[in-house]
């Protein structure tokens, strides 16, 4: 049987940004995994940990001091190297979609949310101009946006309601691949699940997704597998049944962000996380690990799907 190629594939990722001073601060390093079509993959880790700015390197949004390594292929397009022309010609919208972490930001101000939808629809659909209201409106539908405030401007929405329509204007073009940041922010426990379920029918249906987010709850309802980033590194990789259920996961700090869930040991992690500009030498999770020793002063490599010199340990712990 023919392997199906991936959607994506990220291969040594990497983001710094170039400061005044004349330093670099590494906000992202060596981020390597694949995307599958009719695949979920939650991204999760405490704010800061480069999540964001991830997804960013993806479409092309990083800030003008920001430098890129490795490659991030989709199709046979390169998505670091992308020119800005390629990038909204044919990339945003078309072949990558995205909910936005900030909606309100990505809205625009001076226009409702219907006549935004149906332009969107327009430019990344055939819909004939008669058939633009209806096809805004399922698109609302998808993302449960109520159709009694199409005709509000974003400025009138609440945040759950902003969310909702940076959703509906992400699903609009189907595109193959949808980036997610943080997509149930500002939404009740029962939007929330309404919200995973519809991006999953979106997936189900051959699509690939990665889902940014620190609600480890709705990651468990989606995703197909999950990756686990820390201080700009992904420290581990794994199929998410495994994950959330038995053994569970292998890496310490995997392990306690799901001990810090109310639902389970409700146990925080101790400490904070470094600032990605004054990373400590070796693990940098290994100043807030109770299995640190000697062996952490060096940068794990991530084998087998995790980065840790005592995965086995946290495995049979």
């Amino acid at each position: 049987m023919t392997a199906v190629p991936p959607v994506l594939s990220v291969r040594d990722l990497s983001v710094r940004f170039r400061m005044r001073t004349g330093r670099h601060v590494a906000a992202v390093t060596g981020a390597r995994f694949d995307l599958a079509p009719g695949e979920c993959l939650a991204l999760v880790g405490e704010s800061g940990c480069g999540k964001s700015v991830l997804a960013s390197a993806l479409l092309g949004l990083l800030p003008a001091n920001a430098e890129t390594a490795g490659s991030a292929l989709l199709g046979g397009t390169d998505l670091l190297r992308a020119s800005e022309r390629e990038l909204s010609r044919t990339i945003r919208g078309r072949r990558v979609g995205l909910v936005p972490q900030s909606p309100s930001a990505h809205l625009t101000p001076v226009r409702t949310v219907r006549s935004q939808l149906e332009e969107t629809v327009r430019e990344l659909t055939d819909t004939a101009k008669p058939g633009l209201r209806a096809a805004a409106e399922a698109a609302a539908e998808r993302a449960a946006f109520p159709l009694d405030h199409l005709d509000r401007h974003p400025h009138q929405l609440s945040g759950g309601l902003a969310q909702r329509a940076a959703t509906a204007l992400a699903l609009v073009g189907d595109a193959p691949l949808l980036l997610a940041d943080e997509p149930t922010t500002g939404l009740d426990r029962a939007l929330v699940d309404r919200t995973v379920d519809e991006l999953r029918r979106h997936v189900d249906q051959g699509r690939a997704l990665l889902m940014i987010t620190h609600d480890l709850a709705a990651a468990e309802r989606i995703a197909d597998r999950v990756a686990v980033m820390y201080a700009g590194r992904i420290v581990e990789l794994a199929d998410a049944a495994r994950f959330f259920g038995a053994p569970g996961p292998r890496h310490p700090y995997a392990r306690g962000l799901l001990d810090a869930l109310p639902d389970r040991a409700f146990t925080p992690i101790p400490g904070m996380p470094p600032e990605l500009g004054d990373l400590p030498s070796g693990c940098a999770f290994a100043p807030r690990c109770h299995r640190a020793t000697a062996d952490c002063a060096t940068v794990p490599a991530l084998d087998d799907g995790v980065a840790c010199h005592h995965a086995r340990e946290t495995a049979d712990a």
